[in-house]
């Protein structure tokens, strides 16, 4: 089965992932790290050379490129990922899709621990800047994210549950 975790930026989609893909036996995708990997430049260079709509078509065939996989995988998206080009579609269409549900305030916190550059839309802000964004973008796209097959949220997130509820769903 193909499981992919869907949310905002910052969300624990890497992490949660790369854990739960362990826990469960399968390989662990990023997203991000596989156009990183095919186009020989950064998300941030990316973003700054080409913008972010040329990132979303890049992204949108590096999707469709690893949902052609006959095997099976744990794949943290990048958060718009599933807002575009109707992506939501094909994720549900091929796999299961997980919506990591974390409140704004976590991830506003997270993000100010980590190096904000590689992570080109919220890149030199500061933790008020980056909360008012996240909550913007958590209205812009919730629309997307609510069509994923699970919701977890709150204490549920660890990646002990997230393997539970893809394993319940293999049973």
């Amino acid at each position: 089965m193909k499981v992919f975790l869907i949310g905002l930026p910052g969300c624990g989609k890497t992490t949660l992932g790369r854990e739960a893909a362990q826990r469960l036996g399968k390989p662990f995708v990023d997203l991000d790290d596989e156009i990183v990997k095919g186009e020989g430049q950064s998300v941030e260079e990316i973003f700054n050379s080409l913008g972010e709509t040329q990132f979303r078509s890049i992204e949108k065939y590096y999707l469709k490129k690893r949902c052609d996989y006959t095997s099976d995988f744990v794949m943290a998206t990048g958060g718009g990922t599933p807002c575009f080009f109707d992506n939501i579609k094909l994720i549900n269409l091929v796999g299961i899709s997980i919506f990591l549900d974390t409140a704004v305030d976590e991830i506003a916190a997270r993000m100010m621990n980590t190096e904000l550059a590689k992570r080109p839309l919220f890149a030199g802000q500061d933790i008020s800047t980056i909360a008012s964004r996240i909550e913007r973008m958590r209205m812009e796209r919730i629309s997307f994210y609510e069509q994923a097959h699970i919701t977890l949220s709150g204490d549920r997130l660890s990646a002990q549950f997230v393997a539970e509820e893809v394993l319940a769903l293999e049973s």
